[in-house]
């Protein structure tokens, strides 16, 4: 299905070229790392990804544009002791496809696109279409195959609605994958207030726990998530963010969820300007709605400083409070004439429980350290 929708588009892509006003560009992103983690069997990890990409815009009277971006992913990573057994992955696949018409207050975008929106940074409980880590300076996340409007009014306000269709993988936190025969779909209002904004989201989809094997296994699980995020910027910055999430059936503890993140951030006269977010996420899970059997708590604080021009120091701490687990990570960025480099060493406790979908930091347990070198061109 995916290379089938990639020649569709490209071939719709050629087929309006010379209509209107056009406006072709042909970029990529080159990246390539190692990581070190000592303390696992396989230690070394060694990997790339590119990321080639064409855009082309055409336009027309009375500010309507039509645009297109078609970009795919090559990579491949290999995880190996040296000298000794290996494991590799490698391949390549669609990354955005996807056919924007637009105008001065609406857009109408129809592919495999990103979505995503929410108050919360790092811990994020409407985290419903991608799977972005906050540790990855380079932000990859999948995207979804669907159609999506937006429509913004004068005074800010914004009203969202999309469907979608053949995606199967979880994403967020989501434990169940999808039913990729059946379409998911759903909306958001965004409102202006005093100092900041408010939003209400939905999205419906069909679960599939056919997978699972210590469930109930269904093929169809009706799925409805509702969401309330909000921000003000006063003389710090505030948010909260949350989400409610009910299945039709039992799936045991999995069958109701509950999310909550509250936040704040504030830049320090130190220096350049040493910047604190802290972050902290409430998590339930049970088999009643709003039951708290099951619950989890996790921190997260983030350090940002500009060392200068070309130089920036990250700082990552996450902590399960139930657990203990406490994994932290740092990045130190410089860039470069034509590329930028990263120096990423960080900590993951043993069996932590990983919250990030896209697992960027893979399965490495204990010390270890991340050396990345991007290209964009």
């Amino acid at each position: 299905m995916d290379r089938v929708f990639v020649y569709i588009f490209i071939l719709i892509l050629i087929s309006f070229r010379g209509l209107g006003q056009d406006s072709l560009d042909i970029s990529g992103q080159l990246s390539g790392y190692i990581n070190i983690a000592p303390e696992n069997d396989l230690d070394f990890m060694v990997g790339g990804r590119y990321l080639p990409e064409v855009n082309e815009a055409l336009k027309f009277k009375n500010d309507r544009q039509l645009d297109f971006e078609v970009s795919v992913n090559v990579y491949g990573t290999t995880i190996f002791h040296p000298f000794d057994f290996s494991s590799s992955d490698g391949g390549l696949k669609p990354y955005r496809v996807w056919i924007r018409y637009s105008g001065k207050q609406f857009e109408l975008r129809m592919g495999l696109q990103k979505i995503n929106f929410g108050s919360a940074t790092f811990l994020r409980p409407l985290q419903w279409f991608d799977d972005i880590d906050p540790r990855d300076p380079l932000q990859f996340s999948n995207g979804v195959y669907g159609l999506l409007g937006r429509y913004y009014f004068l005074n800010n306000t914004n009203i969202w609605l999309w469907a979608l269709y053949g995606n199967e993988n979880p994403r967020g936190f989501e434990l169940i994958k999808n039913n990729k025969r059946i379409p998911e779909f759903g909306g958001r209002v965004q409102l202006p207030v005093p100092k900041g904004e408010v939003a209400l989201s939905f999205h419906h989809r069909i679960a599939d726990s056919r997978d699972l094997p210590d469930l109930t296994a269904y093929e169809k699980i009706p799925e409805d998530k509702f969401g309330l995020d909000a921000k003000w910027d006063v003389t710090v910055g505030l948010w909260v963010e949350a989400a409610y999430v009910h299945k039709e059936k039992n799936v045991g503890i999995l069958t109701n969820q509950a999310m909550v993140t509250l936040g704040s951030d504030y830049t320090f006269g130190m220096g350049n300007g040493l910047n604190v977010s802290v972050e902290h996420l409430f998590i339930s899970m049970d088999k009643t709605p709003f039951g708290v059997t099951n619950r989890y708590n996790i921190s997260a604080v983030i350090l940002t400083y500009p060392v200068g021009i070309f130089d920036r120091i990250s700082g990552f701490l996450f902590y399960l409070w139930d657990t203990g687990n406490l994994s932290v990570m740092m990045n130190y960025e410089h860039d470069f004439n034509k590329f930028t480099g990263y120096v990423m060493p960080y900590y993951s406790p043993k069996r932590s429980q990983n919250i990030f979908t896209n697992r960027y930091a893979q399965s490495f347990s204990g010390p270890g350290i991340r050396i990345m070198v991007v290209f964009n061109h």
